[in-house]
Protein backbone atom coordinates (compact mmCIF):
# COMPACT_ATOMS: atom_id res chain seq x y z
CA UNK A 1 0.00 0.00 0.00
CA UNK A 2 1.09 3.85 -0.66
CA UNK A 3 3.01 4.56 1.21
CA UNK A 4 2.99 1.12 -1.15
CA UNK A 5 6.15 2.54 -3.00
CA UNK A 6 6.92 -0.49 -4.97
CA UNK A 7 6.61 -4.47 -4.95
CA UNK A 8 10.33 -5.83 -3.96
CA UNK A 9 11.10 -8.78 -5.81
CA UNK A 10 14.23 -10.77 -6.86
CA UNK A 11 14.66 -11.40 -11.03
CA UNK A 12 15.63 -14.90 -12.25
CA UNK A 13 18.93 -14.42 -13.71
CA UNK A 14 19.92 -14.94 -17.28
CA UNK A 15 22.21 -17.71 -18.27
CA UNK A 16 26.04 -16.34 -17.57
CA UNK A 17 29.12 -17.25 -19.24
CA UNK A 18 30.28 -20.96 -18.44
CA UNK A 19 29.00 -24.70 -19.87
CA UNK A 20 25.74 -24.54 -21.49
CA UNK A 21 26.10 -20.84 -23.08
CA UNK A 22 26.46 -20.55 -26.86
CA UNK A 23 27.66 -17.17 -26.02
CA UNK A 24 30.26 -18.33 -23.24
CA UNK A 25 33.44 -17.95 -25.85
CA UNK A 26 32.62 -15.83 -28.80
CA UNK A 27 35.92 -15.74 -29.88
CA UNK A 28 35.46 -19.05 -31.13
CA UNK A 29 33.12 -18.49 -33.43
CA UNK A 30 32.89 -16.93 -36.94
CA UNK A 31 31.42 -13.30 -37.24
CA UNK A 32 29.00 -14.33 -39.44
CA UNK A 33 27.66 -16.64 -36.52
CA UNK A 34 28.08 -14.84 -34.20
CA UNK A 35 24.98 -12.23 -34.19
CA UNK A 36 22.54 -14.94 -35.09
CA UNK A 37 23.41 -17.12 -31.81
CA UNK A 38 23.91 -14.36 -29.32
CA UNK A 39 21.53 -11.68 -30.79
CA UNK A 40 18.35 -10.50 -29.44
CA UNK A 41 16.39 -13.46 -30.70
CA UNK A 42 18.67 -16.25 -28.70
CA UNK A 43 17.98 -15.01 -25.51
CA UNK A 44 14.29 -15.18 -24.16
CA UNK A 45 12.89 -11.67 -23.12
CA UNK A 46 12.26 -12.42 -19.09
CA UNK A 47 9.90 -10.11 -17.19
CA UNK A 48 8.91 -9.36 -13.49
CA UNK A 49 5.94 -11.33 -13.40
CA UNK A 50 8.44 -14.18 -15.13
CA UNK A 51 10.37 -13.68 -11.79
CA UNK A 52 7.20 -14.29 -9.45
CA UNK A 53 6.02 -10.51 -8.78
CA UNK A 54 2.95 -9.56 -9.82
CA UNK A 55 3.27 -4.94 -10.30
CA UNK A 56 -0.57 -5.38 -11.40
CA UNK A 57 -1.47 -7.80 -8.30
CA UNK A 58 0.22 -5.11 -6.35
CA UNK A 59 -1.54 -2.32 -7.63
CA UNK A 60 -4.49 -4.08 -7.60
CA UNK A 61 -4.41 -4.50 -3.77
CA UNK A 62 -3.60 -0.62 -3.32
CA UNK A 63 -6.82 0.23 -4.31
CA UNK A 64 -8.72 -2.84 -2.77
CA UNK A 65 -7.18 -1.40 1.03
CA UNK A 66 -7.56 2.12 0.04
CA UNK A 67 -11.37 2.64 1.57
CA UNK A 68 -9.81 0.44 4.93
CA UNK A 69 -7.39 3.01 4.99
CA UNK A 70 -9.47 5.54 4.46
CA UNK A 71 -12.12 4.28 7.48
CA UNK A 72 -9.12 5.11 9.92
CA UNK A 73 -8.70 9.07 9.21
CA UNK A 74 -8.72 10.65 12.49
CA UNK A 75 -7.53 14.88 13.75
CA UNK A 76 -4.50 15.46 12.09
CA UNK A 77 -4.36 12.50 8.80
CA UNK A 78 -7.04 11.88 6.56
CA UNK A 79 -5.26 8.34 6.49
CA UNK A 80 -5.36 8.74 2.55
CA UNK A 81 -2.61 6.16 0.40
CA UNK A 82 -0.83 6.79 -2.78
CA UNK A 83 1.70 9.65 -1.99
CA UNK A 84 5.49 8.86 -1.09
CA UNK A 85 4.93 10.50 2.58
CA UNK A 86 2.16 10.67 4.89
CA UNK A 87 1.71 14.21 6.66
CA UNK A 88 -0.13 14.77 10.49
CA UNK A 89 -0.97 18.30 11.64
CA UNK A 90 -0.33 17.63 15.69
CA UNK A 91 -1.97 21.23 16.00
CA UNK A 92 -5.24 19.33 14.48
CA UNK A 93 -5.13 16.80 16.51
CA UNK A 94 -5.51 19.17 19.78
CA UNK A 95 -1.49 19.05 21.01
CA UNK A 96 0.33 22.73 21.93
CA UNK A 97 3.54 21.02 22.98
CA UNK A 98 3.75 17.54 22.10
CA UNK A 99 6.48 14.57 22.52
CA UNK A 100 6.49 12.40 19.76
CA UNK A 101 7.05 8.54 21.06
CA UNK A 102 7.45 5.67 18.60
CA UNK A 103 7.13 2.00 18.86
CA UNK A 104 7.66 -0.94 16.00
CA UNK A 105 6.80 -4.85 16.52
CA UNK A 106 5.77 -7.68 14.77
CA UNK A 107 3.52 -10.38 15.77
CA UNK A 108 5.88 -13.50 15.82
CA UNK A 109 5.05 -17.08 14.65
CA UNK A 110 1.35 -16.33 15.44
CA UNK A 111 1.39 -16.11 11.80
CA UNK A 112 2.33 -19.67 11.15
CA UNK A 113 -1.11 -20.93 12.60
CA UNK A 114 -2.92 -17.91 10.99
CA UNK A 115 -1.14 -19.32 7.64
CA UNK A 116 -1.75 -22.89 8.55
CA UNK A 117 -5.41 -22.12 9.18
CA UNK A 118 -6.35 -19.40 6.32
CA UNK A 119 -7.93 -17.41 9.10
CA UNK A 120 -6.12 -14.27 8.28
CA UNK A 121 -8.91 -11.36 9.23
CA UNK A 122 -7.79 -10.54 12.69
CA UNK A 123 -3.87 -11.39 12.43
CA UNK A 124 -3.48 -7.37 11.85
CA UNK A 125 -5.32 -6.39 14.81
CA UNK A 126 -2.54 -8.35 16.73
CA UNK A 127 -0.01 -6.44 14.52
CA UNK A 128 -2.16 -2.95 15.91
CA UNK A 129 -1.70 -3.85 19.23
CA UNK A 130 1.63 -4.57 19.84
CA UNK A 131 2.80 -1.23 18.75
CA UNK A 132 -0.22 0.52 20.36
CA UNK A 133 -0.05 -1.24 23.60
CA UNK A 134 3.78 -0.40 23.96
CA UNK A 135 2.93 3.79 23.50
CA UNK A 136 -0.13 3.84 25.80
CA UNK A 137 2.31 2.44 28.48
CA UNK A 138 4.42 6.06 27.92
CA UNK A 139 0.86 7.93 28.48
CA UNK A 140 1.02 8.46 24.59
CA UNK A 141 -1.96 8.75 22.09
CA UNK A 142 -1.11 6.60 19.27
CA UNK A 143 -1.51 8.64 16.42
CA UNK A 144 -0.49 6.72 13.60
CA UNK A 145 0.68 3.68 11.97
CA UNK A 146 2.09 1.92 8.78
CA UNK A 147 2.84 -1.58 8.36
CA UNK A 148 5.30 -3.42 6.08
CA UNK A 149 4.09 -6.73 4.50
CA UNK A 150 6.45 -9.69 2.78
CA UNK A 151 5.27 -12.86 1.52
CA UNK A 152 6.26 -14.61 -1.16
CA UNK A 153 3.56 -14.84 -3.73
CA UNK A 154 0.80 -11.77 -3.27
CA UNK A 155 -2.79 -12.56 -3.16
CA UNK A 156 -4.81 -9.58 -3.93
CA UNK A 157 -7.84 -11.41 -1.35
CA UNK A 158 -5.81 -12.95 1.40
CA UNK A 159 -3.84 -9.07 1.66
CA UNK A 160 -6.91 -7.57 2.07
CA UNK A 161 -7.86 -9.69 4.32
CA UNK A 162 -5.03 -8.84 6.32
CA UNK A 163 -5.02 -5.19 5.97
CA UNK A 164 -8.80 -5.09 6.96
CA UNK A 165 -7.26 -6.65 10.75
CA UNK A 166 -4.74 -3.63 10.72
CA UNK A 167 -7.32 -0.81 9.76
CA UNK A 168 -9.49 -2.63 12.43
CA UNK A 169 -6.81 -2.64 15.09
CA UNK A 170 -6.16 1.30 14.31
CA UNK A 171 -10.15 1.93 14.20
CA UNK A 172 -9.90 0.53 17.72
CA UNK A 173 -6.98 2.41 19.05
CA UNK A 174 -7.82 5.66 17.26
CA UNK A 175 -4.98 6.13 15.23
CA UNK A 176 -4.87 6.51 11.45
CA UNK A 177 -3.48 3.85 9.14
CA UNK A 178 -1.15 6.67 6.52
CA UNK A 179 0.72 4.03 4.73
CA UNK A 180 2.79 0.82 4.46
CA UNK A 181 4.59 -0.90 2.08
CA UNK A 182 4.15 -4.47 0.01
CA UNK A 183 6.86 -6.59 -0.53
CA UNK A 184 6.28 -9.37 -3.37
CA UNK A 185 9.47 -11.60 -2.77
CA UNK A 186 9.55 -14.91 -4.11
CA UNK A 187 13.13 -15.91 -3.49
CA UNK A 188 13.16 -15.59 0.14
CA UNK A 189 9.41 -16.58 1.49
CA UNK A 190 8.02 -19.94 -0.11
CA UNK A 191 3.98 -20.56 -0.91
CA UNK A 192 1.83 -18.85 1.53
CA UNK A 193 4.32 -17.18 4.06
CA UNK A 194 3.93 -14.05 4.69
CA UNK A 195 5.45 -11.71 7.45
CA UNK A 196 4.36 -8.54 9.41
CA UNK A 197 5.73 -5.50 10.70
CA UNK A 198 4.49 -2.41 12.33
CA UNK A 199 5.71 0.65 12.87
CA UNK A 200 3.36 3.19 15.19
CA UNK A 201 3.85 6.86 16.14
CA UNK A 202 2.16 8.72 19.07
CA UNK A 203 2.59 11.71 21.13
CA UNK A 204 2.33 12.91 24.60
CA UNK A 205 2.09 16.57 25.93
CA UNK A 206 4.81 17.60 27.17
CA UNK A 207 5.62 16.76 31.35
CA UNK A 208 2.88 14.58 30.88
CA UNK A 209 4.72 11.25 29.81
CA UNK A 210 4.56 8.23 32.47
CA UNK A 211 7.72 7.40 33.07
CA UNK A 212 7.24 5.45 36.99
CA UNK A 213 9.42 7.91 38.91
CA UNK A 214 6.67 8.32 41.31
CA UNK A 215 5.89 4.97 42.37
CA UNK A 216 6.33 3.90 45.79
CA UNK A 217 5.72 0.99 48.31
CA UNK A 218 2.09 0.72 49.07
CA UNK A 219 0.60 1.38 45.88
CA UNK A 220 -1.81 -0.93 44.55
CA UNK A 221 -1.03 -2.92 41.28
CA UNK A 222 -4.08 -3.37 39.15
CA UNK A 223 -4.01 -6.30 36.25
CA UNK A 224 -5.99 -5.84 33.39
CA UNK A 225 -7.13 -9.05 31.51
CA UNK A 226 -5.64 -10.00 28.58
CA UNK A 227 -7.46 -11.89 25.85
CA UNK A 228 -5.85 -15.41 26.13
CA UNK A 229 -2.15 -15.48 24.70
CA UNK A 230 -2.29 -12.49 22.70
CA UNK A 231 1.18 -12.85 20.54
CA UNK A 232 3.98 -14.07 22.45
CA UNK A 233 5.36 -17.62 23.47
CA UNK A 234 4.06 -19.02 20.07
CA UNK A 235 6.92 -21.11 18.80
CA UNK A 236 6.52 -23.06 22.33
CA UNK A 237 3.00 -22.78 22.13
CA UNK A 238 2.94 -24.76 18.83
CA UNK A 239 5.81 -26.92 20.03
CA UNK A 240 2.97 -28.22 22.60
CA UNK A 241 -0.02 -28.54 20.11
CA UNK A 242 2.17 -30.32 17.86
CA UNK A 243 3.44 -32.73 20.95
CA UNK A 244 -0.37 -33.53 21.57
CA UNK A 245 -1.16 -34.65 18.06
CA UNK A 246 -3.79 -32.27 18.06
CA UNK A 247 -3.95 -30.17 14.55
CA UNK A 248 -5.66 -26.90 14.27
CA UNK A 249 -9.17 -27.95 13.29
CA UNK A 250 -9.53 -29.93 16.66
CA UNK A 251 -11.84 -28.80 19.36
CA UNK A 252 -9.83 -26.82 21.90
CA UNK A 253 -9.23 -28.53 25.20
CA UNK A 254 -10.19 -25.53 26.84
CA UNK A 255 -12.60 -24.29 24.61
CA UNK A 256 -14.56 -26.94 23.13
CA UNK A 257 -16.67 -24.74 21.16
CA UNK A 258 -13.96 -23.53 18.99
CA UNK A 259 -11.01 -25.10 17.28
CA UNK A 260 -7.83 -24.95 18.65
CA UNK A 261 -6.27 -22.91 15.93
CA UNK A 262 -9.63 -20.35 16.07
CA UNK A 263 -8.91 -20.19 20.21
CA UNK A 264 -5.48 -19.82 19.78
CA UNK A 265 -5.64 -16.90 17.18
CA UNK A 266 -7.78 -14.69 19.74
CA UNK A 267 -6.57 -11.33 19.29
CA UNK A 268 -4.27 -9.40 21.22
CA UNK A 269 -6.02 -7.05 23.47
CA UNK A 270 -5.75 -3.04 22.58
CA UNK A 271 -6.02 -1.24 26.01
CA UNK A 272 -5.36 2.34 24.67
CA UNK A 273 -8.71 3.80 25.32
CA UNK A 274 -9.28 2.59 28.87
CA UNK A 275 -5.85 3.27 29.17
CA UNK A 276 -5.60 6.60 28.47
CA UNK A 277 -9.15 7.74 29.97
CA UNK A 278 -7.60 6.00 33.71
CA UNK A 279 -4.60 8.08 33.37
CA UNK A 280 -6.43 11.21 32.37
CA UNK A 281 -8.74 10.79 35.47
CA UNK A 282 -5.19 11.36 37.56
CA UNK A 283 -3.84 8.61 39.98
CA UNK A 284 -2.05 6.40 37.56
CA UNK A 285 1.33 6.02 38.61
CA UNK A 286 2.69 3.39 35.85
CA UNK A 287 1.41 1.04 32.89
CA UNK A 288 3.31 -2.21 31.31
CA UNK A 289 2.37 -4.28 28.84
CA UNK A 290 2.83 -7.61 29.66
CA UNK A 291 4.16 -9.18 26.16
CA UNK A 292 7.53 -11.54 26.02
CA UNK A 293 9.40 -12.19 29.23
CA UNK A 294 5.99 -12.11 31.50
CA UNK A 295 4.86 -10.43 34.05
CA UNK A 296 8.38 -11.02 35.92
CA UNK A 297 10.47 -9.39 33.39
CA UNK A 298 8.36 -6.47 32.25
CA UNK A 299 7.09 -5.12 35.24
CA UNK A 300 10.26 -4.14 36.59
CA UNK A 301 10.59 -2.06 34.11
CA UNK A 302 8.25 0.66 34.55
CA UNK A 303 9.52 1.02 38.49
CA UNK A 304 12.13 3.27 39.83
CA UNK A 305 15.21 1.63 42.36
CA UNK A 306 14.28 0.44 45.18
CA UNK A 307 10.68 -0.78 44.59
CA UNK A 308 9.43 -4.28 43.35
CA UNK A 309 6.68 -5.88 43.03
CA UNK A 310 4.83 -8.36 44.40
CA UNK A 311 1.64 -10.31 42.44
CA UNK A 312 -0.46 -13.37 43.36
CA UNK A 313 -2.18 -15.74 40.82
CA UNK A 314 -4.71 -16.30 43.43
CA UNK A 315 -6.03 -12.46 42.37
CA UNK A 316 -7.33 -12.98 39.15
CA UNK A 317 -9.08 -15.54 37.20
CA UNK A 318 -6.93 -17.34 35.08
CA UNK A 319 -8.05 -18.45 31.30
CA UNK A 320 -7.97 -22.12 31.05
CA UNK A 321 -5.39 -21.62 27.79
CA UNK A 322 -2.55 -21.45 30.41
CA UNK A 323 -3.16 -24.24 32.23
CA UNK A 324 -3.69 -26.26 29.25
CA UNK A 325 -0.71 -25.12 28.18
CA UNK A 326 1.06 -25.77 31.68
CA UNK A 327 -0.29 -29.61 31.64
CA UNK A 328 -0.17 -30.22 28.05
CA UNK A 329 3.28 -28.84 28.00
CA UNK A 330 4.51 -30.09 31.35
CA UNK A 331 5.70 -26.48 31.60
CA UNK A 332 6.64 -25.32 35.37
CA UNK A 333 5.05 -22.28 36.71
CA UNK A 334 8.74 -20.32 36.81
CA UNK A 335 8.32 -20.97 32.88
CA UNK A 336 5.06 -20.04 32.65
CA UNK A 337 5.73 -16.36 34.38
CA UNK A 338 8.56 -15.47 32.08
CA UNK A 339 6.89 -16.85 28.83
CA UNK A 340 3.35 -15.77 28.38
CA UNK A 341 1.10 -13.11 30.01
CA UNK A 342 -0.63 -15.44 32.16
CA UNK A 343 -4.43 -13.57 32.00
CA UNK A 344 -2.82 -10.50 32.63
CA UNK A 345 -1.93 -8.02 29.55
CA UNK A 346 -1.33 -4.84 31.14
CA UNK A 347 -0.48 -3.80 34.57
CA UNK A 348 -1.79 -0.23 36.20
CA UNK A 349 0.58 0.90 39.24
CA UNK A 350 -1.48 3.64 40.85
CA UNK A 351 -2.01 5.42 44.23
CA UNK A 352 -3.55 3.40 46.97
CA UNK A 353 -6.35 5.85 47.48
CA UNK A 354 -7.52 5.66 43.87
CA UNK A 355 -7.36 1.65 43.38
CA UNK A 356 -11.01 1.32 43.66
CA UNK A 357 -12.25 3.89 41.37
CA UNK A 358 -9.61 2.82 38.70
CA UNK A 359 -10.40 -0.50 38.34
CA UNK A 360 -13.98 -0.19 38.58
CA UNK A 361 -13.30 2.36 35.67
CA UNK A 362 -11.06 0.13 33.62
CA UNK A 363 -13.96 -2.66 34.35
CA UNK A 364 -16.83 -0.65 33.44
CA UNK A 365 -14.79 0.55 29.94
CA UNK A 366 -14.96 -3.40 29.23
CA UNK A 367 -11.53 -4.27 30.23
CA UNK A 368 -11.76 -6.97 33.69
CA UNK A 369 -9.41 -5.68 36.34
CA UNK A 370 -8.46 -6.95 39.52
CA UNK A 371 -6.13 -5.81 42.28
CA UNK A 372 -3.31 -8.03 41.66
CA UNK A 373 -0.86 -7.10 43.88
CA UNK A 374 1.34 -4.36 45.26
CA UNK A 375 4.74 -2.29 45.21
CA UNK A 376 6.89 -3.11 47.67
CA UNK A 377 10.48 -2.07 48.98
CA UNK A 378 13.54 -3.75 46.49
CA UNK A 379 16.54 -5.30 48.39
CA UNK A 380 20.01 -4.83 46.31
CA UNK A 381 19.91 -7.82 44.34
CA UNK A 382 16.13 -8.87 44.43
CA UNK A 383 13.90 -9.63 41.44
CA UNK A 384 12.04 -6.44 40.43
CA UNK A 385 8.51 -8.65 40.20
CA UNK A 386 7.79 -11.89 42.50
CA UNK A 387 5.05 -14.17 41.38
CA UNK A 388 3.36 -15.79 44.09
CA UNK A 389 1.12 -19.26 43.65
CA UNK A 390 3.42 -20.17 40.72
CA UNK A 391 4.56 -23.60 41.83
CA UNK A 392 1.05 -24.64 43.16
CA UNK A 393 -0.45 -23.90 39.88
CA UNK A 394 1.66 -25.37 37.57
CA UNK A 395 4.60 -27.81 39.16
CA UNK A 396 6.02 -28.69 35.99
Amino acid sequence: MALRSGIVGRRRPHAGAGAGNPCADVRARPAADLYSICGEDAISSHTYRDAGVDIDAGNALVEAIKPLARSTARPGADAGLGGFGALFDLKAAGYRDPILVTTTDGVGTKLKIAIDTGRLETIGIDLVAMCVNDLVVQGAEPLLFLDYFATGRLDVARGRAIVAGIAEGCRIAGCALVGGETAEMPGLYQGDDFDLAGFSVGAVERGAALDGTTVAPGDVVLGMASAGVHSNGFSLVRRVAAATGLDWASPAPFDPDRTLGEALLEPTRIYVRPALAAVRSGGVKALAHITGGGLVENVPRVLPSGAAVAVDTQRWPMPPVFDWLATAGRIAGSEMARTFNCGIGMVVVVAAAEADRIAAELTAAGVPTHRIGRVVPRDPGAAGCTVAGLADRWPG
